[in-house]
């Protein structure tokens, strides 16, 4: 038996018009009579027809998302943000990736266009972002997050990545650090090449030489290896900043394996902030995107192209925090080996 809207609404005791406005967001419906609409339609197993409520609105009630990568927590941190932001509007969401690469790039954005969604959230897969043709073609109201092209004039929503890298580099040096590894993903990124740039400022201010910068890529396996290799030399580095939730796990991997100690060995300072940095010993200090903000931004301006075509295109740019924890600490003056057995 197929459940109709017909039967929920004699279930909650409303109109099949409120039901409607439920489930479509069209119109707001009183907390009360929502709650007894969504609890009506769970019992009886009703399940909204998208597809029909689009083409008697004339437009799809979806917004979509383009990430580099699914398997980085902050992506799917950021993807989780917007889709809360957008839910409460009766809005639902799609999500694809690019798996970094800018071909696929262009398959999964004339894939999920093919969906007419009334809008759409990319990280692109690399600075040249190509496929901004595909999207400026398209009509579709767009924004760019995260890695945003410093040429790209459209709506952007990032963090300002040269203070959050200062901010860093500012804290080690005040701790008396003057030997720096920089660990980032890839300096073909513009966000990266921010930060580096915002670490940079600071020694050079400082009159200390310029940090080590080591490309770790852009996943765990990768960073691990690269910064063991360079851990396995005669490093005089005192301090490790991570660019990357990755190249954070890849520096701590990488001194366990290298047996040195945190703080005690090396101060090491990552990046994002998530539940793990504060549950291992030592926790570790970073620095903190404000997640959950930058999705609600990014409704935002998403939202106010959806609603006014004429609306201005802007870039939104937040502000990190320094988090500090046990990972960081004055250097140990010390003229043995570093290492332990």
């Amino acid at each position: 038996m197929v459940v109709s809207i017909k039967d929920v609404a004699e279930r909650a005791g409303v109109s099949p018009g409120t039901v409607s406005n439920v489930f479509s967001g069209n119109r707001a419906v009183k907390v009360h009579l929502a709650e007894r609409v969504r609890a009506a339609a769970v019992e009886l197993g009703y399940q909204p027809d998208r597809a029909a409520s689009q083409l008697r609105a004339g437009k799809a009630k979806v917004v979509a998302a383009l990430v580099p990568d699914l398997n980085n927590p902050f992506f799917t941190s950021l993807i989780a943000s917007i889709e809360a932001s957008v839910r409460g509007e009766g809005y639902d969401i799609i999500v694809a990736s690019s798996h970094g690469n800018a071909e696929e790039e262009a398959r999964r954005l004339s894939a999920l266009l093919g969906w007419r969604p009334a809008g759409l959230v990319i990280i692109p897969s690399d600075d040249e972002f190509s496929s901004r043709e595909i999207l400026t073609g398209s009509g579709i109201p767009f924004v760019v997050a995260d890695r945003v092209p410093s040429q790209f004039e459209g709506d952007a929503v990032t963090v300002d990545n040269v203070d959050a890298g200062r901010k860093s580099a500012e804290h080690l040096v005040s701790l008396g650090h003057r030997r720096f590894v920089v660990a980032a993903s890839s300096l073909k990124l513009q966000n990266i090449r921010e930060r580096c740039e915002g670490i940079e400022a600071v020694l050079s201010k400082e009159g200390l030489a310029a940090p080590t910068l080591i490309e770790v890529g852009l996943d765990f396996e990768t960073a691990a290896e690269r910064l063991s290799a360079f851990m396995e030399g005669d490093s005089q580095a005192t301090a490790f900043i991570a660019l990357t939730n990755f190249a954070t796990l890849g520096i701590l991997a990488s001194a366990n394996q290298n047996g040195l100690l945190v703080p005690e060995d090396v101060s090491v300072l990552g990046f994002d902030d998530y539940s793990w940095m504060h549950a291992v010993k030592p926790p570790v200090t970073a620095i903190r995107q404000p997640v959950e903000e930058i999705g609600r931004t990014i409704w935002k301006r998403l939202r106010s192209h959806i609603d006014n075509e004429s609306e201005v295109s802007a870039r939104d740019r937040l502000m990190c925090e320094l988090i500090v924890r046990a990972s960081t600490a004055a250097p140990r003056i010390s003229g043995g080996s570093l290492r332990h057995g």
